[in-house]
């Protein structure tokens, strides 16, 4: 059995406390009156040089014969307050947003792995059940995670000011024709309730594969691991497409004018190697505490692999997203890009190198694959890339150009940690770190590659 140690457990509650400091620090900053707005505007202008600040400080404009022209006054007078409080609601929007980019990364390592576990005893894998105690504990996390992502995209249309989805405010949708013919699938509602489906499902194959696994050591007969295979094959279906449906819901909709059919595929590349990269991390970290005596070098390699493979295939789905858009020039379609490679180009071109170029570099190597450091260190590059995946799907629409990763976004990150490290080593105490009734117990004890 593995103990969870004091260390670790109080580590995780500090980075809890140092990300709920952080993130309340982030709401507090966030509020600014239409006056600071003007001024750090103002300030920008100067810094760069041009005279936007003047569009926005000054409600005097003269015509070309040096007169001051009342309609011009009042119309750019109009268009400086309408920037100032267009400028206002991206900053205030900013902790909620680095907020529910952090709570979406982690729940979708514990929704990656658990579509990977699934997928290991549908195949009926021989070389991973020394591994499927860890991936129950990673899945632990799943229904807290998934709970708090809703809750903060409800949270932020209901006691925030619309500050994720702008088509949660009825001001939006009165003028806007598109979102209005997709109101009867954009609406909090039926939001909300199409989430708690996906959540309930999720759980409810956790709980009953974890419940078979755990009456599956004490067995006699092969009835729970067959009544986990047919569950888990159909648990399969359902995923595919929920996993759909919730990235159009929790991720493209934040931008509702666009839609890439491919999306619900990226975003499950991006989760899935994500969940097999903290598999790898977690393995390598209690091998090195002396737990899982019977995974050897062969499975560290098999999931390095997987991490490999997975990258490739995000980079995949990456590529075919971002071509056929760029080339084919649709100005509903390339927008999406355009405002990301304009004001995101260093996060949106880093995270390709850390997310295809790094990761192929150092793991197409197969002896790389079984050295641990090695492995780990290419694991939080890899962690790091997707972070800034799902931090480029989220900002652009929310912040616009007002972006930064500072202390909301990092304590964001450091909260959720925090979070995932306690749920998922609590979780892992509580059954024996090896698969006792499993057939393929000896098979995957014994795995050479």
């Amino acid at each position: 059995m593995y103990t969870f140690s004091n260390k670790l457990r109080t580590f995780s509650f500090a980075l809890i406390i140092l990300g709920l400091l952080g993130v309340g620090y982030g709401f507090m900053t966030s509020h600014k009156s239409l006056e600071e707005v003007k001024m750090m505007l103002a300030e920008e202008a100067s810094e760069h040089g041009n005279g936007h600040a003047e569009a926005t400080t000054h409600a005097v404009v003269e015509d070309a014969h040096g007169s001051t022209s009342h309609e011009a006054n009042v119309e750019e007078a109009h268009h400086g307050d309408e920037h100032v409080e267009h400028v206002q609601h991206q900053i205030a929007n900013r902790p909620w947003s680095a907020l529910y980019v952090a709570a979406f990364f982690f729940m979708m390592i514990s929704l990656g792995i658990l579509a990977f576990y699934a997928i290991q005893i549908a195949a009926q894998a021989g070389w991973s059940p020394v591994l499927f105690r860890v991936m129950e504990g990673m899945t632990a996390y799943l229904l807290p995670g998934a709970l708090i992502v809703i809750a903060i995209a409800v949270a932020s249309g209901t006691i925030g000011h619309y500050n994720l989805f702008i088509w949660m405010d009825p001001e939006v949708v009165a003028d806007d024709k598109l979102i209005q013919g997709k109101s009867g699938w954009l609406n909090l509602p039926w939001f909300t309730i199409r989430g708690l489906i996906f959540v309930a499902g999720w759980s409810l194959y956790r709980h009953f594969s974890r419940k078979f696994s755990i009456a599956q050591d004490t067995a006699e007969d092969k009835s729970n691991f067959k009544k986990a295979f047919r569950i888990s094959a159909a648990f399969l279906v359902f995923f595919i497409y929920t996993e759909s449906m919730m990235s159009w819901d929790w991720i493209m909709s934040v931008d509702p004018h666009w839609f890439s059919t491919l999306f619900g595929w990226y975003v499950f590349a991006s989760m899935f190697v994500s969940g097999i990269t903290v598999l790898a991390l977690i393995t390598i970290y209690l091998k090195s505490r002396n737990y899982l005596e019977f995974v050897n070098e062969n499975h560290l390699h098999d999931v390095a692999k997987f991490m490999f493979a997975f990258s490739i295939f995000w980079t995949y789905l990456w590529f075919s997203q971002f071509m056929l858009i760029w080339y084919s020039n649709i100005p509903e379609e390339v927008t999406y890009f355009v405002t990301r490679f304009g004001d995101y180009k260093l996060p949106f071109l880093g995270m390709v190198v850390m997310n295809f170029v790094f990761p192929i570099l150092m793991l197409m190597n197969a002896d790389f694959k079984r050295v641990p450091w090695f492995v780990v260190m290419t694991g939080l590059v890899i962690l790091a890339g997707h972070y800034v995946d799902i931090f480029n799907m989220i900002m652009p629409a929310t912040v616009g150009d007002r972006w930064f990763i500072g202390i909301p976004e990092i304590s964001s990150v450091l909260l959720f940690a925090g979070l995932f490290i306690l749920v998922v080593f609590t979780a892992l105490t509580k059954a024996p770190l090896l698969v006792k009734g499993y057939p393929f117990r000896k098979e995957s004890e014994h795995f050479h590659y």
